[in-house]
């Protein structure tokens, strides 16, 4: 008799799509999917799936229009279908030329900008939250701490 294999439920699936060629060609010019995953996976310790989907600006507009009701491309949108201790399921959107903009009018290094963004993501994907001044400053730590152990200075010092 043959047993079917238990699926691995301790592992973090991340999937990473580009809305295009174009966006897919100026993501690799910062940072390649591997480190991407890097990222990611210095922001969690659960299991389930990530989806990282890096668009453009009308599909970021759209997006941001469809589910919050802001007529305009934001540069990170975190949907979470699922959460537990120790598993999440979750679509993390970021709008590759908002963060690019973004980077350049704060004249933050793009790689650390984008850097900063996934774990944002990674993090709201994970409940956490920075609408209240005590969740805020928890959230904040907590990126600066995990972009340290990844090489990078704190995103919130003001040059």
């Amino acid at each position: 008799m043959q047993t079917k294999a238990k699926p691995n439920t301790s592992k973090l699936v991340i999937d990473i799509q580009c809305a295009s060629p174009a966006i897919k060609a100026s993501l690799e010019k910062v940072a390649s999917p591997i480190l991407i995953k890097k990222w990611v996976k210095a922001s969690t310790n659960r299991s389930g799936l990530l989806t990282l989907r890096f668009v453009n600006a009308a599909e970021g507009k759209k997006l941001n229009d469809g589910f919050r009701k802001k007529d305009y491309a934001t540069n990170v949108l975190t949907f979470s279908y699922e959460l537990s201790k120790k598993h999440l399921v979750a679509d993390i959107i970021f709008c590759l030329p908002v963060i690019q903009k973004e980077a350049k009018e704060q004249e933050k290094v793009l790689k650390a900008h984008l850097a900063h963004l996934i774990v944002h993501g990674c993090l709201h994907a994970q409940g956490y939250d920075h609408e209240h001044g005590k969740d805020a400053k928890k959230m904040e730590a907590l990126e600066v701490s995990l972009l340290k152990k990844l090489g990078f200075s704190d995103p919130y010092l003001v040059a």
